[in-house]
This record gives C-alpha cells, structure tokens and sequence, in this order.
C-alpha cells in the first residue's frame, strides 16, 4: 500500500465517514476511493489537493508522511513559507516542471507566486518525476562548476525548510541574491543564517538570512547539452608527483606521530 492510499484509508476513517460518505464530500464516485485507498490508482493532483485541504494537511506531507496515531506535522521553517504553490498540469492532468530560463529569473522573483506568471514559463514532464512538486531553473556562471554553466537544474519544491540539510545542493530564490546553485553549509534554522557553498573552491562561501529566502528546491537532477569529456591519460610526469605528494604526506604524518 502506498503512503498516499493508507493515508486517505486512514483519516477517512478517523473521521469516521464511510467510503460513499466521504466520496459525498469530496464529489467523486464511491469506486474511486476503493481504487485510491486499495493504491489500485492514484487521484490527480487537483483532487489530491483538494482531499489534503478536506483533511487540513499539507500536500507535501499527504505525499511523503506516513500519517497516522503517532504523527504530527512539522513546523513550518519561515511563515513567508506558508502559501500555495503555483503550479500547472498538462492534457492528462500529470503535473508540469516549469523551467525558469536565466533571462527569466529577475522576472521570477515578482512572479514566482503568481499563477498567470507561472503558467506562462516554458514547461515539460518527466514520467520518472511523479511525486512532489518540480521546477527547473537555467543557472550561468562558474561558481556552479563542475555542473557546465548553462545547464538546467531540476528541483523539488522543500515546503518546510527544517528539511533542508547540510552537505545537500539547492536552488535558493532570495531577495538580494535573486536565483542561485549552491551546497547548503549548515542545517536551517528559524531566525538563524543559512551558509551557502558553491562547488567552486575559487568563490567564497557566504551566508543568507531567513527573511531573504523566496523559495528553496532540492537539487534532484540536471540537464546539459555539454556532455562529459573523459579522464585524460596519466602520464609518467604525473605519476611522478603524485607519487612525490604521497612521500610529502607520509612524511608529515610520521613527524607528528613522533
């Protein structure tokens, strides 16, 4: 049974209602709640909203929580955080991946929360990306390396920021520093600075406040039209200092232990 099936089952029944009461109250069929709490099929995402705001849970909890006696919903990591997220869903009604272009993104920091504005970014859908909510984001520059500049990172919307870890890449939307890559350098906290890392030792790691974070999407895959060149051949002059930087190291390492 999948989270999203023993969840509908379960605060169904926590309510108290029936299969048909229930399919009254949210005006569907009978049969499609046995479907959806068998996990025989999965309600799209309009309707899976509309059954998590039934419930007063948040989507991304109904999606990835096991909802049960023992659980709770986590605190929220910044009250600017607490919205619905614009989104938009093709002919078959799977959830579109809006792709926010490198011209576009001074424009997406006004729209970002505006349907119309995201309705009219360019957008696809990936079948491997079924859960959770997806955008794209074109990101430039070097600080991104060893990522190409120019290649699109594929992100998932973190709705509670507490999730977000230390070590992991995201695309952080903020106020002053507008649409940016980077390696989270600490674990979020309320009123607390996050560190931002780029992956590029030549930038310096820098640190943005809560109240200047828009949005946060966890680095889940990316996009390039650059493809991976292969490892250049040793050669004999470089196995030559390589072997001399492992001398250098040893020797270090036995002087300290004498």
């Amino acid at each position: 049974m999948s989270i999203i099936s023993s969840n509908i089952k379960f605060l169904r029944k926590k309510k108290g209602l029936t299969q048909q009461q229930f399919a009254d109250e949210i005006g569907i069929k009978r049969s499609l709640v046995g479907a959806y709490e068998e996990d025989r099929a999965d309600p799209k995402y309009d309707l899976l909203k509309k059954i998590a705001s039934y419930f007063e849970v948040s989507v991304d909890d109904f999606i990835n929580e096991t909802i049960n006696e023992k659980w709770a919903p986590k605190p929220k990591g910044n009250p600017a955080n607490l919205r619905v997220l614009s989104i938009s869903v093709d002919k078959e009604d799977n959830e579109n991946i809006e792709m926010v272009p490198v011209k576009a993104s001074a424009g997406y920091l006004n729209g970002y929360a505006d349907p119309e504005y995201v309705a009219a970014l360019p957008k696809f859908y990936l079948p491997m990306f079924k859960q959770g909510t997806y955008r794209a984001f074109e990101i430039k520059g070097d600080s991104m390396l060893p990522l190409p500049s120019g290649a699109v990172i594929i992100g998932e919307y973190v709705e509670n920021w507490a999730d977000i870890k230390a070590g992991d890449t995201y695309v952080i939307v903020s106020k002053t520093e507008g649409v940016v890559y980077k390696r989270a350098g600490n674990k979020y906290k309320e009123n607390r600075s996050l560190k931002l890392i780029s992956d590029n030792p030549v930038y310096e790691p820098y640190e943005i406040t809560s109240d200047d974070i828009l949005e946060v999407w966890k680095a889940k895959a990316y996009l390039s039209t650059q493809l991976p060149e292969p490892a250049p051949t040793p050669t004999m002059e470089n196995l030559t200092s390589m072997m001399a930087s492992m001398q250098k190291s040893i020797a270090k390492l036995q002087q300290s232990n004498n």
